[in-house]
């Protein structure tokens, strides 16, 4: 997929994101979606214990080599 696309299907999702539209954006839990910004995959800032992610830095990760890797590795810890 393209930015473009992925700008497309996430229109909806605001401009910057708590911890819970970012996994209903990549479709996996809390658990793991912590474990992805704790190991900075995707750059996110922190106000006051509260995870913020810009939409961009989301799209930029799911066209990164990494993404890629990620979502082989949940699907296999999923089954």
């Amino acid at each position: 997929m393209t930015r473009q696309d992925y700008e497309k299907r996430f229109r909806t999702y605001p401009e910057v994101m708590t911890i819970m539209e970012f996994c209903a954006m990549l479709g996996v839990g809390d658990t793991y979606a912590r474990k992805l910004l704790r190991k900075n995959l995707v750059e996110h800032f922190i106000i006051r214990n509260t995870y913020y992610i810009p939409k961009a830095k989301v799209v930029d990760f799911m066209l990164s080599p990494n993404y890629i890797l990620v979502l082989n590795r949940f699907r296999r810890d999923v089954k």
